[in-house]
């Protein structure tokens, strides 16, 4: 199928102009076809990035027209010699000091809300998924970029995942824990290996609480990965214990070494631990591990105030939201492995046999 073709069924599908036999069809497609899942994913952002830019055209055509009716610069000694001129210009331009008032106000508030000071958020707790299309960035750009795809006749751009993090297996036949923060939100999430190969994959329970979410790869082209070579602890930790994660800010897989500081997390939470080690946006959903190889928890954030300090969900509650995963969630069995074939082996060896059950949790959303 040619691509002008394809995009023509991705706009007839997503706008609902598609008769039912042939959305049918197409829902099957998808289904064989990872990459058409990709394909509508990018669809659906760059629509959503035309929508943004011409509301953003109009938003400043809008202050221009306001801009060229009020005089601003002779304000202030209109004020000083003809105090009643106020109430004239209120009658006459009230509506437009309320479009401008509304914007400032609006953008105050969005200030306010990104700083943590409007929200429950605390600014000392740092999530770590990594934003990889920062909203800013993309706004000075955007104009250049569709002024580049108009030049070259392309149909959209080829974007990257909105979010990213890390993710690790729970078992060799697909099913992956990463954090709920990661996934929340999103309209489509692929994991990829050491390898760089992406898999399709589906959320299939959540739990805020832990901020922990169970994924499944459902991809045809994923192969079973054969036992897991950890196990997953569930007694308690001890101070001092020297533990490492692996996991991607970058893109590559990458190693740290830390060292448990605590037994509970930020602000006193008994439900995760503090470790002094280096973690950094692309690192939540990361695994935790002992030095002979058990899973003890899984990377959820760091301080920002206190360099390396950072916080991981205990593996023991990681247990209890596998334990209450509905059963007709699940397409297949999900038994974790209570063997650990890492005990024995060094720090170098114990990582050549995680790289591969460790993976990128990319998510896409519009």
């Amino acid at each position: 199928m040619k691509d002008n073709q394809l995009l023509e069924m991705i706009e007839s599908y997503l706008s609902g102009e598609m008769p039912a036999g042939e959305r049918a069809q197409f829902d099957a497609l998808r289904k064989k076809d990872a990459t058409i899942d990709t394909k509508i994913a990018e669809h659906k952002h760059f629509t959503g990035l035309l929508k943004q830019y011409n509301e953003r055209l109009s938003l400043q055509n809008r202050l221009d027209e306001i801009h060229e009716e009020i005089d601003v610069h002779t304000l202030k000694d209109d004020l000083m010699a003809h105090p009643s001129w106020v109430v004239q210009m209120w009658r006459h331009h009230h509506s437009k000091i309320s479009v401008a008032a509304s914007i400032a106000i609006f953008a105050i508030l969005l200030t306010l809300y990104f700083t943590g000071d409007l929200s429950n958020r605390d600014p000392r707790f740092l999530q770590l998924k990594q934003d990889v299309e920062r909203l800013k960035k993309e706004q000075p750009a955007l104009g250049n970029k569709l002024n580049d795809i108009i030049k070259s006749n392309k149909t959209g751009p080829t974007i990257s995942a909105k979010f990213r993090g890390t993710g690790f297996a729970l078992t060799g036949n697909g099913y992956i824990v990463t954090n709920y923060h990661v996934v929340n939100g999103a309209d489509s999430v692929y994991v990829q290996n050491a390898e760089g190969e992406s898999f399709r994959t589906k959320v299939i329970y959540t739990e805020p609480q832990y901020d922990v979410a169970i994924l499944e790869i459902n991809d045809p082209a994923f192969k079973n990965l054969g036992t897991v070579p950890y196990s997953f602890k569930k007694a308690k930790s001890d101070l001092g214990e020297n533990v490492y994660t692996l996991g991607f800010p970058g893109d590559d897989l990458k190693f740290g070494p830390g060292a448990l500081t605590a037994g509970t997390g930020f602000h006193g939470d008994t439900t995760e631990y503090e470790m002094y080690i280096p973690v950094n946006p692309g690192n939540s959903g990361g695994p935790v591990m002992d030095e002979k190889g058990n899973v003890i928890g899984v990377i959820t954030g760091k301080q920002t105030q206190t360099s390396g300090v950072a916080f991981a969900v205990k593996s023991n509650y990681l247990l209890k939201a596998i334990q209450s995963i509905p059963a007709d969630s699940l397409s297949k069995s999900l038994n974790l492995s209570t063997k650990n074939t890492l005990a024995s082996l060094s720090r170098t060896q114990q990582i050549k046999k995680l790289r591969n059950y460790v993976f990128m949790v990319k998510v896409y959303n519009q």
